[in-house]
């Protein structure tokens, strides 16, 4: 089997080219109703009533409706802005409203009640002007008179504020206030607006005294029903979202026992230098027969009594690590074994999601080491529509501070209904979730489905989680010293998933972006599953490890890894084999990183969009000095002469602001056509950068692209492309296993030097 290439060289990088200033303009065709600013008026007034007799905060929270989901292009630039810096700093929250099957987004800002006033009394002018001109409507032409001329001195405002006022009020459709008072009747995570003071300094206004220890990130807080109350008492406007503190564990039912035993005596070894799985869970049996594989520790108050109960979830998760083909053979993934660190967080019944929260950060902050984590404890109750769990969001900073990867099982459905969504924390953006499917590879009985926050591709992959009635139709575990126990669930899904990711970055070495993008990129391969269900992710991920590795015999594959260096990042000098002026292939790719995460902006909780354009590169024939990618999925969103995108449509069609990208051609005889070769033969990779918070946050961000040519012709060419990347300065090495496998055994030979 044909090896996976990975290629190294230098990217370019170009800033964007600017036109300079846009001068504020309407969609064609489209206008504003003088009544609808009218409308904007009275609601403004009505807010600046409501913060003028809610003086605790030195500014105002303000609700803004918009009437679709909106670009960061056409949110506020006029009205509640100061004149300097950039609106998106006002942000403090986003989510997305339904009304008759039509979603548009809600922003929260934060802004002075002076910029309040002085918004209320631009719309008032912007009234007064259009029916002294006795106009009803607002159309562009009367945009580009007053940007050309003005307005009288007498409605005292400036040509500049007008315009822009009134392009927001046609993206606008109300203003408001929120005030969170759905009863609380138990101890809960709260999460705050950002008000800009301190977070213990401002709940002591309201009489509500905690500690350090109660707060997380800022603006999300462990509190009590109590101090509940005289929050939505005293403060309503403040609470952002609100979940139980408490979370039930989804429960995998174990079916029987058969009486064989799985013990050391026959072949496990003793370990040596195995790569290391963190596994965060309930409890490990020491008395099982890997145990010498296991290094355990109890994190939780050595005055909570465990049960027996306590031990089987944690101690089945990790046999599946340690030794899963061993009792389940079909399953053999040829990754060979592994070392686990057990760490007990959980108690059978379940967790509190706070304490959770903190035990994660300090067991992996203490254990840098270990870069693949395992956690098969997940929640009954579902996801929140508009705001990731406070568990989900505590794994994704984690993962931004420490450079790992969570592996995560996408938590079980006990009604088996195919329509409950994901439990908390199977909703992190960056980890890699995981459902489950049966032998065959149809989704389980129990699956639960995403999206996260309507729009992310949750899970990510599914693997064989066992499912049915039938023995051979589970997957076989060790919970304890009396055998071999079959259980099904997500939960023994995942742990198969963390085996081949620790395999790929400790045994292969590669990055966790590179690993991650194979594992999808495997799934996917030319037929993906994701569809409208949510059931799968991207598809099942082949049992070998070297089905992800190696390639087909009529394929090249290659990886191109590399850092954001400016709003473009690109390489032109991609060599794909042509064969009589055209190249016989069909391609795809898969993009991933890892971008910044912020709870506190709601449904637009990813700071960084990384747009992936792959394909042939050709003169762009209205500027035939510019150079574009004539990406294989269509993709026009990046080009450097701009076709207009609508923001729905470039969410759904080329999943901006997701974290992965997949583009593909779909092999079929109808498909079979060469392509033409442009420009002698290259194609070109270019990743588009934009940020929704300002600044160059994502600036020498990592991402991994993984690369499959499929030859419609059956000829496999992997040597012709190797030289001729060559010729192009590309570096080629492949991956081979053996290779690895012998790098890593040598890696901890202690050298002895003779005196």
């Amino acid at each position: 089997m044909p090896k996976i290439l990975q290629l190294r060289g230098e990217f370019s990088s170009r800033r964007y080219s600017s036109n300079g200033f846009s001068k504020p303009k309407l969609p064609t065709g489209k206008s504003v109703d003088v009544s609808h600013v009218e409308k904007l008026t009275k609601q403004l007034q009505s807010v600046a009533k409501y913060w003028n007799q809610n003086r605790v905060l030195d500014g105002a929270l303000v609700f803004v409706g918009y009437r679709s989901i909106i670009a960061k292009s056409n949110r506020l630039r006029s009205l509640l802005m100061q004149q300097t810096g950039a609106s998106e700093k006002l942000i403090r929250g986003a989510k997305f409203g339904w009304s008759d099957n039509h979603q548009f987004h809600i922003f929260t800002y934060f802004v002075s009640l002076e910029n309040i006033e002085k918004s209320i009394c631009l719309l008032e002018a912007i009234v007064r002007y259009f029916k002294d001109l006795n106009k009803e409507e607002i159309t562009q032409d009367d945009i580009d008179v007053i940007g050309l001329y003005g307005v009288d001195s007498t409605y005292n405002v400036s040509k500049t504020a007008v315009t822009k006022a009134i392009v927001d009020c046609y993206y606008i459709s109300w203003f408001d206030i929120e005030e969170y008072r759905e009863p609380i009747i138990e101890n809960s995570i709260i999460s705050i607006y950002d008000t800009g003071i301190e977070t213990k300094q401002l709940l002591e206004k309201f009489d509500i005294h905690i500690l350090d220890n109660r707060i997380i990130g800022k603006t999300t807080l462990n509190l009590f029903t109590d101090e509940i109350a005289k929050l939505q008492e005293k403060a309503p406007y403040l609470i952002a979202m609100q979940v139980s503190d408490f979370s039930a564990i989804t429960r995998e039912e174990l079916f029987e026992r058969e009486n064989f035993y799985l013990n050391s005596v026959e072949g496990l070894p003793t370990p040596t230098n195995e790569p290391i799985i963190g596994v965060i869970d309930t409890h490990f049996n020491s008395n099982v027969y890997f145990n010498e594989w296991v290094e355990y520790e109890n994190r939780l108050d050595p005055n909570i009594e465990l049960e027996a109960i306590d031990y089987h979830h944690g101690t089945a998760v990790s046999s599946i690590i340690v030794d899963g083909p061993r009792a389940n053979p079909n399953l053999d993934d040829g990754c060979g074994h592994f070392r686990v660190k057990h760490f007990g967080v959980a108690k059978a019944n379940g967790f509190s999601s706070f304490a959770l929260l903190r035990m994660i950060r300090t067991i992996v902050a203490e254990n840098p080491d270990i870069k693949v984590w395992n956690l098969s404890l997940g929640a009954v109750k579902e996801i929140p529509l508009n705001f990731i769990s406070p568990e989900g969001a505590e794994l994704d900073r984690i993962q931004t501070d420490y450079d790992v990867l969570f592996v995560i099982a996408g938590t079980n459905d006990k009604d088996c209904s195919k329509s409950k969504r994901i439990g908390a924390p199977a909703d992190s953006i960056n980890s890699v979730v995981v459902n489950s499917v049966d032998m065959d590879s149809n989704a389980a009985s129990y699956t639960r489905i995403g999206p996260v926050l309507s729009f992310f591709n949750k899970p990510d992959i599914s693997y064989f989680g066992g499912d049915g009635n039938r023995t051979e139709g589970k997957i076989a575990v060790c919970r304890d010293d009396l055998g071999a126990y079959y259980v099904v669930g997500t939960s023994y899904a995942a742990p198969w998933i963390s085996r081949k990711l620790a395999y790929l970055i400790h045994i292969v070495g590669l990055d966790r972006n590179t690993a991650k993008a194979l594992i999808i990129d495997a799934a996917a391969g030319w037929k993906r599953s994701d569809d409208v269900s949510h059931t799968k992710g991207y598809g099942v991920v082949p049992i070998h490890i070297k089905d992800i590795v190696e390639s087909k015999p009529d394929e090249i594959r290659f990886i191109l890894t590399g850092h954001i260096q400016d709003y473009y990042t690109y390489s032109y000098q991609l060599p794909v084999p042509v064969v009589r002026d055209r190249h016989p292939y069909w391609a795809r790719a898969t993009l991933v990183y890892f971008p910044e995460c912020h709870r506190n902006q709601g449904v637009d909780y990813t700071s960084t969009e990384i747009d992936l354009q792959f394909g042939r590169i050709k003169r762009d024939y209205r500027d035939p000095s510019k150079i574009l990618i004539e990406s294989i999925n269509n993709n026009s969103q990046s080009d450097e002469i701009t076709q207009y995108i609508h923001e729905e449509e470039a969410r759904a069609q080329y999943r901006k602001w997701d974290n992965i990208k997949h583009i593909a051609d779909v092999p079929s005889s109808r498909t079979k056509r060469p392509r033409k070769v442009y420009i002698n033969g290259l194609w070109g990779v270019k990743v588009t950068t934009k940020e929704r918070i300002g600044g160059h946050r994502s600036y020498g961000m990592p991402f991994s692209v993984v690369v499959t040519l499929k030859a419609m012709d059956g000829i496999n060419r992997i040597q012709t492309f190797i030289d001729a990347c060559h010729t192009y300065n590309w570096v080629v090495n492949t991956i081979d296993i053996e290779q690895s496998i012998k790098v890593h055994e040598q890696a901890d030979v202690e050298i002895e030097f003779d005196d």
